[in-house]
């Protein structure tokens, strides 16, 4: 072959390595689009809302927060899509104020993101992305405790 021509035989070896590698990552680029993870315009059926957010969020809390029982005024939001990465995911907005003794410590803005209806992780928020959320009184997270 006139690309091999003058290659040692470790040369051709290696470049013959490379060009399978290179055929290899080209070939799994291609899998993962035909799995769909590619972006997604339409609802996504994989990823349905959902249902039992408020226990799968109290479970995390207790596991996440050092001392849960100084929450006071928790408020969470109802399940909105969300643009996470490339695919749209369904997220719950969660504020929780702190509370020591007498005095406010500070409050806190939470997204729980939910992946096939279930809680994959829950991260402190981006200042834009709970900006529009509806809070609603979570009083279950006052009674959180370890």
């Amino acid at each position: 072959m006139a690309v091999f021509r003058g290659l040692s035989d470790a040369g051709r070896s290696g470049l013959a390595c490379l060009l399978l590698a290179a055929a290899v990552a080209l070939a799994a680029c291609t899998v993962a689009r035909l799995s769909g993870d590619e972006a997604n315009d339409g609802e996504d059926p994989r990823n349905p809302q959902p249902t039992n957010y408020r226990s799968e969020i109290l479970a995390a809390l207790r596991v996440y927060l050092n001392n849960p029982a100084e929450i006071r005024d928790a408020g969470i939001s109802a399940p909105l899509l969300m643009r996470i990465g490339l695919r749209d995911r369904y997220v719950v907005c969660l504020r929780l104020n702190a509370r020591k003794g007498d005095g406010f410590v500070g409050s806190k803005d939470y997204v729980a993101v939910f992946v096939a209806g279930r809680l994959d992780q829950l991260i402190e928020a981006k200042r834009e992305q709970c900006a529009t959320a509806e809070y609603q009184p979570f009083p279950e997270a006052e009674k959180v405790a370890r």
